[in-house]
């Protein structure tokens, strides 16, 4: 097999992870050696008895797997035969975990930091796909979730102990819904009202771009 065939089987045959590979080409030839050694010069090979030894690397620090097929082209073309083999690799570190709270623990240190007298909210989801709009309207349902314009979401409304919204129990219940079905997103409190008393009336309104809320 020729040496560019014997490096397509040997990198088909990686750790998809693999950054550098250190590897060894053997040439029993030594007239041919030398001439191999030079060949290679641009991945600084090294040559110990009938052995010579260089590297790959996907990191940009050397000759990467396609340079590295050129170059045994070329020995290829002169009619350089042997037997390359790898002797090590490295791999790349797996990437770190990023932990995301779930939308239920989101909620609690939003309302932890209202004043204390705080009495109606205006708050928003913002879900990361489209795709979960239609589920997770019909798990917000008792919130009332409005659909709004622009990114896939909803807004609702919260009240502390009486009016027009949901109680932040129900708010919180609903939200971990989302989370036992694995509909991620970002919930936050857009707007909030304090000591507020209605008056024959459900609660207070926001008017938003003409519309009551």
């Amino acid at each position: 097999m020729r040496l560019a065939e014997q490096w397509q089987v040997i990198e088909k045959g990686l750790d998809p992870r693999w950054v550098d590979a250190r590897l060894v080409l053997t040439i029993d030839d030594v007239s041919r050696r030398q001439r191999a050694a030079a060949l290679l010069g641009p991945a600084s090979p090294g040559t110990r008895g009938s052995s010579i030894s260089f590297h790959a690397s996907r990191r940009g620090t050397g000759v990467g797997p396609e340079a590295v097929r050129r170059l045994l082209h070329r020995l290829d073309e002169e009619g350089i035969r042997g037997a390359l083999d790898v002797v090590s690799t490295g791999e790349a570190p797996p990437e770190p975990v990023v932990s995301r709270s779930s939308l239920a623990d989101e909620w609690g240190p939003a309302l932890a930091a209202l004043p204390a007298d705080w009495s109606d909210l205006l708050c928003e989801l913002d879900l990361t796909s489209s795709d979960h709009i239609e589920h997770a309207a019909l798990l917000l349902a008792p919130l009332n979730p409005l659909q709004v314009a622009g990114p896939p979401g909803f807004r609702f409304r919260c009240a502390h102990t009486f009016g027009y919204g949901a109680a932040p129990a129900m708010v919180r219940r609903c939200l971990a819904r989302l989370d036992e079905q694995g509909i991620r997103g970002t919930v936050r409190i857009l707007r909030v009202l304090s000591d507020t008393q209605p008056v024959a009336t459900q609660g207070p309104v926001w008017n938003i771009g003409g519309a009551a809320v």
